[in-house]
C-alpha cells in the first residue's frame, strides 16, 4: 500500500496506536498502514477496534488489535509485549487515546477526575515507559496527541487542560532525557477536530459562551485525516530533525 503520493514511508516498520477504535486513532491507524506499517491498535472499545482493523484489511494493510484500558500500567506493558511478540519490533508509538468533557470546576467528582487523569496522563506515561526500550533498539519515535488545551487555558475543561499540559511536558521531558539517543519524541496539539468525541462533547447548560469564544477559532474545525497526515510526517524519517516539538494544527487558534 501507499499514500496518495505513492509513498511507503513505513515499509518494514511497526506502529502501536492507542485509541485506535475511532476518531484520530482510527485515522492514524489507517494512514500509517496505508504507508506500509504493520499496525497494532489498542482501545477499550473492542467493536470499534474490529471496525478499524476491517477498514485497514480491506485496503490491503496489516493490523492486529488488543482491547485494553491504557490507564492500567500492567495492561500497557502487556500490550507492548504482545505487539513486539506479534511483529518482532516497535518503531512508532502513537499515544492517541483520550477522553474529554466539560463541566464546572467546582462540580468535578473525584471519580471523573481520576478517570480523565488515568486515560489522558497515566496511559501516555505507561505506554511510553514500556515502549521506549524497543523504540531505542529500532531507532524509533513517539508521537503524543496533546491539544491546544495544553498550551492555553479553557473554561469548563480545567481537568482536560491539566492532562494535556502534562502531555506537553511529558513530551519535552522525554525529549531532553533521550536527546543523546536516536529516539525522537514529539507531540501534536490539535484544536477542534471533527470526531465522535467532539460531536458528543458535553458542556454545562449554563455555560458562558463569551468565555469560550477565544478558543473557538475563525476557520472551523479540522479533520481526523488532517491530523493523521501530520502524524505520519512526524513519525517518518522525513522529520528526522524534529525532536521535542509541540506542533499545533488549530487553524490559527493559538496564533495570537
Amino acid at each position: 500500500m501507499a499514500d496518495d503520493n505513492g509513498q511507503e514511508r513505513f515499509s518494514g516498520k511497526v506502529a502501536l496506536v492507542t485509541g485506535a477504535a475511532s476518531g484520530m486513532g482510527r485515522a492514524i491507524s489507517v494512514r500509517v498502514a496505508g504507508e506500509g506499517a504493520q499496525v497494532y491498535g489498542l482501545d477499550i472499545d473492542g467493536a470499534g477496534l474490529a471496525e478499524t482493523a476491517r477498514t485497514v484489511g480491506e485496503a490491503g494493510g496489516t493490523m492486529q488489535v488488543r482491547q485494553a484500558d491504557v490507564s492500567s500500567g500492567s495492561e500497557c506493558r502487556a500490550a507492548v509485549d504482545a505487539c513486539v511478540s506479534a511483529f518482532g519490533r516497535l518503531d512508532v508509538l502513537g499515544n492517541v487515546a483520550g477522553i474529554a468533557w466539560g463541566e464546572h470546576f467546582t462540580e468535578v467528582s473525584e471519580g471523573d477526575y481520576r478517570r480523565m487523569m488515568g486515560v489522558n496522563v497515566d496511559g501516555y506515561f505507561f505506554m511510553a515507559q514500556a515502549a521506549i526500550p524497543h523504540l531505542l533498539a529500532a531507532g524509533g519515535n513517539i508521537v503524543n496527541l496533546a491539544s491546544v488545551a495544553g498550551v492555553i487555558g479553557q473554561a469548563y475543561t480545567v481537568v482536560y487542560c491539566m492532562t494535556k499540559g502534562a502531555v506537553v511536558q511529558l513530551t519535552r521531558g522525554l525529549a531532553m532525557e533521550f536527546a543523546k539517543t536516536p529516539l525522537r519524541v514529539n507531540a501534536i496539539a490539535p484544536g477542534g477536530i471533527i470526531t465522535n468525541l467532539t460531536a458528543g462533547f458535553r458542556i454545562p447548560p449554563d455555560a458562558d459562551f463569551e468565555l469560550m469564544a477565544p478558543y473557538q477559532g475563525f476557520r472551523g474545525m479540522g479533520t481526523a485525516e488532517g491530523v493523521a497526515a501530520l502524524f505520519a510526517f512526524l513519525a517518518s524519517d522525513e522529520a528526522a530533525n524534529i525532536h521535542g516539538a509541540i506542533v499545533t494544527t488549530d487553524g490559527g487558534t493559538t496564533a495570537g
